[in-house]
């Protein structure tokens, strides 16, 4: 299978980066394919998730161990489910004027042949679109530093 890496600049803190990262619950609410998230184990350096993945008929779901480093790197590690194997790893790294750089990559395999030649198929497209649904779900619990100090301005008068 193809790899899928991408590096992208964010108006958001690495705090905020890696707690939406981290809040592993809440992809079934933005992230596409997502249908379901069970948190089997947690402590303070790996949690153990469920996740169900599907689109239209086809739904598997998988078990990986979340590890959390203390530079708050994520290193996701395959367990079981339909998949040979997985490598996903996410790395934030901070930038004086409170920005971030969010640096992501992913690889893996399906056990199965037929699933395999189709996730070929779309695979960057599938990654760019996890990619994108974390930035969008930031641009709603964050809004961007830009629009934080616009919105200040706009819509307020004055009487006088």
């Amino acid at each position: 299978m193809p790899t899928y890496s991408e590096t992208k600049t964010l108006p958001y803190s690495v705090d905020q980066m890696f707690d939406l990262v981290i809040d592993i619950e809440k992809y079934p609410d933005f992230l596409p394919w997502c249908i379901d998230c069970k948190i089997i184990k947690r402590n303070d350096d790996w949690i153990y998730a469920n996740l169900v993945i599907g689109y239209k008929l086809f739904k598997e779901w998988f078990l990986s161990k979340i590890h959390i480093e203390d530079d708050k790197t994520i290193q996701v590690e395959y367990v079981n489910g339909p998949l040979r194997y997985l490598s996903n790893k996410w790395k934030f790294i901070p930038h004086d004027d409170g920005s971030s750089t969010v640096d992501f990559y992913v690889d893996f395999e399906f056990k199965n042949a037929v699933f395999e030649k189709i996730m070929g198929v779309f695979f960057n497209e599938i990654a760019k679109r996890m990619v994108s649904a974390f930035v969008e779900r930031a641009d709603q619990l964050y809004h961007p530093l830009s629009e934080r100090f616009d919105s200040d301005d706009e819509g307020s008068s004055q009487e006088g």
